[in-house]
């Protein structure tokens, strides 16, 4: 199972790269829209509650989301930035630049289908452990 959390309704077009690729592989997922500053409790709850293995977080701009997702739990987080603004480097730089014991995987920019593949990637090896 995989949660799918973007910060903004206006990231959906980035979720639904990510859903294509799931769904053409009989993936489990499920999509929330949670803001790292405007929802952080709702995101604090929704984390710890969820019965995801990975978490495929889609932010832009300062692109906190997937950094605060990751010091919430102990399960893989797979960052995907969005081009909202400075062509995306912003982001980019805010989901790679983790500190250290906070690790993000990070795929390119608007690239939701590397995301989906990845956390793929990931499933099956904790499937063959």
């Amino acid at each position: 199972m995989i949660d799918i959390i973007a910060g903004s309704k206006s990231d959906s077009k980035i979720v639904e790269k990510v859903l294509t690729v799931l769904e053409a592989n009989n993936v489990e997922y499920k999509v929330l829209y949670l803001s790292a500053h405007r929802d952080h409790e709702k995101l604090v709850q929704a984390v710890t509650e969820s019965r995801a293995e990975i978490f495929i977080c889609i932010a832009g701009l300062a692109a906190a989301l997937p950094g605060v997702v990751a010091s919430i739990t102990d399960k893989p987080v797979i960052g995907v930035p969005v081009s909202a603004a400075l062509n995306g480097l912003d982001a980019l730089l805010s989901i790679v630049q983790m500190p250290k014991g906070v690790p993000v995987a990070t795929v390119g920019i608007d690239n939701g289908a590397n995301a989906a593949y990845l956390a793929m990637r990931i499933l099956e090896v904790n499937k063959s452990a």
